[in-house]
């Protein structure tokens, strides 16, 4: 099977998830700006929330793109994936409601953790099968997914003792993978001879 579907279907619900997380803002019902402070912190950990979805979505992209065929391992995987993705709106929207008290706080990385540990689930599935000698080369030792783990593991028991270590932590994890690993687009670049 190629990958048109698969891509398709995730672009989609990445996008329905960034829509659901958008409608969640109550609208005040008064014209001044004093109105908008009780929303700053559901849009801020919208912010968090939407950079988040766009990494997995832009590093979903480049996964793809050099990978030819999947198989039923990897659409389940790749739906696995989508399910603890889909969970981010409701932490999203439980989190900047209860302006970032420990439970919440503790749960959305709770789902940060688990979507990190789908998505490690679904690189070992493309490279297993695919027998992407050159995927598995290309991400090394994959230090940006251990540490982001490592971040999230540490981050949940953390909410318990000051929430904003913990959203230090998960801003830190969304820091790390904004800058761009250039390493597979390169590789694009040169097989297309673009280079």
């Amino acid at each position: 099977m190629n990958t048109t579907r698969l891509e398709a279907f995730s672009d989609a619900v990445i996008a329905i998830l960034i829509t659901i997380m958008v409608l969640e803002f109550k609208i005040p019902h008064s014209a001044d700006l004093a109105a908008l402070r009780p929303l700053i912190p559901v849009f801020l950990t919208y912010v968090l929330s939407f950079v988040m979805l766009g990494i997995y979505w832009n590093n979903h992209h480049h996964f793809l793109h050099i990978t030819q065929h999947v198989n039923g391992r990897i659409l389940w995987a790749n739906l696995h994936l989508l399910f603890w993705l889909s969970m981010i709106p409701f932490v999203t929207g439980w989190m900047g409601e209860n302006h970032y008290a420990p439970m919440p706080v503790a749960a959305y990385g709770v789902v940060l953790l688990l979507s990190a540990a789908a998505w490690t689930v679904m690189q070992e599935q493309l490279i297993r099968h695919c027998g992407n000698d050159k995927l598995a080369a290309l991400l090394g030792r994959d230090w940006k997914g251990k540490a982001s783990l490592v971040a999230y593991l540490a981050a949940i028991p953390l909410a318990f003792v000051s929430s904003w270590i913990s959203i230090g932590l998960y801003v830190g994890v969304a820091l790390l993978w904004l800058v761009p690993d250039t390493r597979i687009e390169a590789h694009v670049y040169r097989e297309s001879g673009r280079a």
